[in-house]
């Protein structure tokens, strides 16, 4: 009889994972501790609950965050899928209406007769079983305790933190206006709304923000935060224009009452098909709630703001992977074991759906006695196999999709938009479907 494989975690990876077994013909259990135990980012039991932002980042080509979706559609990823249909507009990026999405994945895992979802809390992990680990960067304390103990290697981790969002009924509309940068929104209506401060706005923003109280730390102070994703707190700390230079950006904007660039301006991405909430792009932070609430009321448009929620700093934890894992997301000291997500050390949405799929399907040939086989390096997908297998383990850090992680080309066009271009045929080229 054809064992079960083991899915722990029902998020972005293991939702993924657990459908591409199935879907293989493979019996497969999946272990999701929502709602028995929750998490301090989670506000719901939904499987693939998008916990930060609703974007799955750019969808333009040749960009490598679009070609490792292209790689994913053409896959027949379940989640790629469900993100096409509860797309909401966002410009040029992948963005969901978070709700319908991880109704459409839950729906679709709940419904499929090879599947079996479990409410409970794992705590280990038996070697011996055919396993996914995809439990995240919010991992309970006790299976992180022994995994570190299977593995051998010390847990690694930091800290990761979450964006606002506020009631859309609540801006001011007639400070913030619709536009994308440089005008270049999908159907010419501008896909943000647009906060724009003039200079001694954003001046007072910035020192009342330097001069805002965090929430008391249980962080400590080595423990670094993933650069990609610093609050605003942090990056106002390395300078007072930073910023303006990051995530309060104008270049591209005119602000209709003026007709002009503002200084700095802070964009709001709308958070579902209703529109009736917007996130703060790039506004993750770790201040105390009434903090959160009198600061960013500071900002025009936002004075009588109503947040539904405010940003939050959370654990992320992750493995050792290059130390730990093969290209195939296999433990090389336990085969039968596989990281998939971000605990597995990739950072971002689309990379953990990725991770999951290649767990799921070399779980799924494992369990029929067939060779397990990592994907071609040239591909998007493979190289960030290669990276998290690869990497210098002294050093290792959680990454996103980046041309940087393939293999170069040869010729190598001098011209950065031919050399992209270039590096999105051959990747598409080398994926067998």
């Amino acid at each position: 009889m054809q064992r079960r494989i083991k899915v722990i975690g029902g998020g972005l990876a293991g939702t993924e994972a657990a459908w591409r077994i199935a879907q293989r013909g493979v019996p497969v259990v999946l272990f999701e501790m929502r709602p028995v135990r929750t998490t301090d980012a989670h506000q719901t039991d939904r499987l693939a609950e998008l916990v930060c932002s609703n974007s799955l980042k750019s969808d333009l080509q040749p960009s490598a965050s679009w070609l490792l979706k292209e790689e994913l559609r053409r896959l027949d990823s379940l989640l790629l899928c469900a993100a096409g249909k509860s797309r909401a507009p966002g410009g040029h990026a992948l963005t969901v209406d978070r709700v319908a999405f991880a109704e459409a994945v839950t729906s679709a895992i709940e419904s499929h007769p090879r599947i079996e979802i479990r409410r409970e809390e794992i705590g280990e992990i038996d070697p011996a079983e055919p396993t996914i680990v995809a439990t995240g960067p919010l991992t309970s304390d006790n299976l992180a305790a022994n995994i570190a103990r299977l593995t051998g290697s010390e847990r690694l981790f930091f800290y990761d933190s979450i964006s606002p969002i506020v009631d859309a009924h609540t801006v001011d509309m007639n400070i913030a206006f619709a536009a994308s940068r440089y005008d270049k929104s999908l159907d010419g209506t501008g896909d943000y709304l647009n906060c724009p401060l003039s200079r001694s706005e954003y001046e007072r923003f910035v020192d009342e923000l330097l001069a805002a109280q965090s929430v008391e730390a249980h962080v400590p102070n080595d423990v670094p935060y993933f650069e990609a994703c610093l609050p605003i707190e942090e990056i106002a700390r390395r300078g007072r224009d930073t910023l303006r230079f990051g995530p309060m950006k104008p270049m591209g904007l005119i602000d209709p009452r003026t007709g002009k660039c503002p200084w700095a301006a802070l964009q709001l991405r709308q958070e579902n098909l209703r529109a009736d909430s917007y996130n703060l792009v790039g506004f993750q932070n770790h201040l105390r709630f009434p903090e959160q609430k009198r600061i960013l009321r500071l900002i025009p448009g936002l004075t009588n703001a109503e947040f539904l929620r405010y940003g939050q700093i959370h654990r992320n934890t992750y493995i050792n992977a290059p130390a730990l894992l093969d290209a195939t997301l296999q433990l090389r000291a336990h085969p039968d074991v596989f990281f998939a997500g971000q605990i597995s050390g990739v950072e971002g949405y689309v990379e953990s759906i990725a991770t999951g799929l290649v767990a799921g399907m070399n779980a799924a040939a494992r369990a029929c006695g067939e060779p397990v086989h990592p994907f071609a390096r040239e591909t998007a997908i493979g190289s960030l196999c290669h990276y998290v297998s690869h990497a210098d383990p002294r050093h290792y850090q959680p990454a996103n999709i980046a041309f940087d992680l393939f293999p170069p080309l040869d010729p190598n066009p001098r011209d950065r938009g031919e050399r992209q271009t270039a590096v999105c045929k051959r990747a598409l080229e080398m994926l067998h479907v």
